[in-house]
């Protein structure tokens, strides 16, 4: 938001100075982005006045002039055809840095003449485009600085523009007046009264207005204007061209000068129909989508539907709340105007001016909150500004709708205010700040203005006592301890368990990787996603169109650009999201790690050898028994299809799935420019059943007196059996007894099948029994051995080996 400082005043009657007016801006959020003081690049430059003019000897179109300056009699040649004896000039001496034309001067000669400094022009002064002669002061005296000579006589000219940053939730600090309100809140003046005038129109608008049906309770609730016949639209007055200037607008023509002047200093965009182009009524509705729509900014758009629009009876004349049409703009011709002022939705701005790809300043206000409540006033306003600069008589207002009702109002806690800043205010310093922004208090309610759609409860009636006060004066002041023992956890189980998993597989050697949730259609579809529920409408970038369904597709762009920088070795890990659909709520936590290439870097002993499945099985148990996960679990082969069907398998409770371990899949691989192979595994952190007994420590340590037995057992069975079969039919013999069970051999090949006949294989388990009440006997691991040989027997079909 840019304004000048005598707009500022405009509207505040202050005596403080511009140093203080800009702090303030800043302590009260309105932070102040830039100060540009036009005077300060016209510091050098002073006021000199030519005693003689002459033809120069040798040029028809140069003078050499005698000028008295501050530091005497000097001779400058001049090309300005107004060159001559008497005038008084502004003098640019050798040393000085001209900004219009990008030059420090020095001594020089021209046409063999000495030439001590030069005359300006306005354009070389940046003070206009005029450039034809010198510029020629009525008045002034010799040595008097042109910057004193500026704030007397030109003041427009010599204005400091302010720039502030506005943030989204102030709508009203969009115009000049609703800074000044917060700058006479604060106490560095007093806000103006605004008199609304009351304008009677002379004969009824022949241009009358209609907001379609679906469009009144929402879109635009309120449309209203006038005709103006019989005006002039000449340039607007130099003071208004010198404001729209200062705040980087090019002045066009009277009638689209006063519009903008209205969106900068009171925040209420207007828009100006040249009432002779207007062919019927003006009717507000609801595009059906493909119109074609010629803007004022010379391109033409094509409307989706639903946008809103406004349209006469051969089409299109505006797009609401953005932009005007060509076919009905102003020009220097027009005689007869229609002034529209009306109140917009501002969702449905802001996705208009979005799809449209349309910035504006009327978009930019109306899509943060204009006041629904100053329509009509602004309306006024804007005719008897127009009635002054162009002239002209009024009509009968035209409208439909009513300004909407934002009546609201909340309780005043002036207790509140230390509870929730700190900051000891007085009630009736507080009740004082809330009337002079522009709240009404009945008793301890108070209601908000309707310039301030951003008040919205209790805490927010604080917030404006407090910013008003200046938030920079509170002090920190520790609060007293009011409990004691151990406080209450602050992370949730999901959260402990999230940070225990990314310690534990960093631990086991991985490198944490942070990857976009966004990856592309491709490696999506790879991963069992891809689809239009999670596809991002507007995509930074093609391969960022879909949420991610898994953490590998990331992983796995991760190791194909490593490989490509030569690293070949990797074992990358992430913890976060992943989606399986697009609503809220419909994702998971995962914690997935990769690992490509060899074990460990080359050494002299044979101990490098390519990563495998059961590198990611052992980390992938690892990491699920450090965030709590049962020490028995199964493990079956039904992983998804973007694992290698034969080397992967799922580690879970019945149908409850915790984590899936393994190869990636070769076609995966090709697909996202890996070179493989490659494992990895992921783990649904969630799906991890919780402890029955939730304590914030971890159980006692319980360990046994009593002698733990291992004995062994081989068993002859078809060789497509698989171990893990006989492994679970051993562990499920007896729970409570056998405590591991693993296999330590396996003898298969021909030598085997030689031995044990044809498709035979031996695989061998030790199996561990530890008791826990008393030393076990010879008959009880009998009878242990029994029951293991029994169930593997059954399970795998085989025979205890002899």
């Amino acid at each position: 938001m840019k304004f000048t400082l005598s707009w500022l005043k405009d509207h505040l009657e202050t005596a403080s100075s511009l140093d203080d007016i800009l702090y303030a801006l800043t302590d009260l959020g309105l932070e102040v982005e830039e100060v540009v003081n036009p005077l300060a690049k016209l510091a050098p430059f002073t006021l000199a006045k030519v005693i003689h003019a002459e033809k120069h000897p040798d040029a028809d179109k140069l003078r050499v002039c005698r000028v008295m300056t501050d530091e005497g009699e000097k001779q400058i040649v001049c090309g300005a055809p107004n060159a001559r004896t008497g005038i008084t000039v502004v003098l640019c001496k050798p040393g000085d840095y001209v900004p219009g034309i990008d030059v420090t001067l020095g001594i020089g000669k021209i046409r063999g003449v000495e030439s001590h400094g030069m005359m300006a022009s306005e354009r070389e002064l940046e003070l206009s485009d005029e450039h034809n002669g010198i510029i020629e002061l009525p008045s002034g005296e010799v040595g008097q600085k042109f910057t004193d000579w500026l704030a007397i006589n030109r003041p427009g000219l010599a204005d400091p523009m302010i720039h502030v940053k506005v943030t989204p939730n102030r709508p009203d600090a969009l115009g000049v007046r609703g800074i000044a309100r917060d700058l006479a809140a604060r106490g560095l003046g007093q806000l103006k009264p605004l008199p609304i005038p009351a304008i009677k129109g002379g004969f009824a608008s022949p241009v009358q207005v209609e907001i379609s049906d679906d469009l009144k309770t929402k879109g635009c609730p309120h449309f209203a204007g006038r005709t103006i016949r019989g005006v002039t639209n000449g340039p607007s007055p130099d003071w208004l061209q010198a404001r729209l200037k200062a705040i980087g607008l090019r002045p066009i023509s009277a009638l689209v000068d006063i519009t903008n002047y209205f969106t900068f200093g009171l925040n209420r965009p207007l828009h100006v129909f040249d009432a002779a182009k207007v062919h019927g009524k003006l009717r507000v509705h609801a595009a059906q989508g493909g119109e074609q729509f010629a803007a004022l900014d010379g391109k033409t758009y094509t409307l989706r539907a639903g946008q809103m629009a406004i349209s006469d009876d051969q089409g299109i004349e505006s797009l609401a709340g953005v932009m005007g049409g060509e076919a009905s703009g102003c020009s220097p011709e027009t005689t007869e105007v229609f002034v529209e002022s009306a109140w917009w939705d501002p969702i449905t701005i802001a996705a208009t001016g979005r799809a449209l790809k349309i910035n504006t300043d009327a978009r930019y206000r109306f899509e943060r909150g204009v006041d629904p409540a100053f329509t009509m006033p602004g309306l006024d306003l804007a005719t008897q500004m127009i009635l002054d600069l162009c002239g002209g008589e009024a009509s009968d207002i035209a409208q439909d709708g009513a300004a909407l009702d934002t009546t609201r109002a909340y309780k005043l806690d002036s207790a509140r205010v230390i509870s929730l800043v700190g900051m000891d205010i007085p009630e009736a310093e507080q009740r004082n700040t809330l009337e002079s922004l522009g709240f009404t208090l009945n008793g301890d309610m108070a209601t908000p203005p309707s310039w301030r759609p951003d008040v919205l409860g209790e805490a927010d009636l604080i917030e404006e006592v407090a910013r008003i006060a200046s938030l920079s004066k509170l002090q920190g002041k520790p609060l007293p301890r009011t409990t004691s023992g151990v406080p209450r956890p602050i992370l949730t189980p999901l959260q402990v368990r999230e940070r225990t998993a990314r310690r534990t597989i960093a631990a086991l050697g991985y490198n944490e990787c942070v990857t976009y949730s966004f990856i592309d259609q491709t490696a999506a579809t790879l991963f069992g996603g891809g689809t239009d529920a999670v596809r991002v409408d507007n995509p930074i970038s093609s391969e960022m169109s879909h949420l991610r369904p898994d953490l590998l597709p990331g992983l796995l762009r991760a190791a194909s650009r490593n490989q490509a920088r030569g690293f070949g070795d990797m074992a990358l890990f992430e913890v976060g999201p992943a989606f399986q659909g697009g609503e809220p709520g419909e994702q998971h936590l995962q914690a997935a790690g990769l690992l490509i290439g060899q074990t460990t870097p080359r050494d002299p002993y044979g101990s490098r050898r390519p990563v495998d499945v059961f590198d990611a099985k052992a980390d992938v148990e690892a990491a699920l028994a450090a965030i709590g996960a049962p020490a028995r679990t199964q493990i079956n082969r039904k992983a998804a299809s973007w694992w290698h069907p034969g080397r992967s398998g799922v580690i879970g409770l019945g149908p409850n799935m915790m984590a899936t371990f393994g190869e990636v899949h070769p076609k995966v691989l090709a697909e996202l420019g890996v070179k493989g192979p490659a494992v990895a595994f992921t783990i649904l952190v969630a799906n991890v059943p919780s402890p029955k007994v939730k304590t914030p420590t971890k159980p006692a340590l319980a360990l046994s007196d009593l002698q733990a037995v291992e004995r062994d057992f081989a068993f002859v069975v078809d060789k497509g059996v698989e171990a893990l079969t006989a492994v679970n039919a051993a562990i499920g013999a007896d729970k409570v007894l056998i405590e591991t069970v693993r296999l330590f051999d396996q003898f298969s090949g021909d030598k085997a099948e030689a031995q044990m006949g044809a498709g035979k294989k031996s695989i061998a388990l030790t199996v561990r029994l530890q008791p826990s009440d008393k030393t076990l006997t010879e008959a009880d691991i009998e009878a242990v051995s029994a029951k293991i040989i029994e169930k593997v027997s059954k399970a795998t079909g085989g025979t205890l080996r002899g």
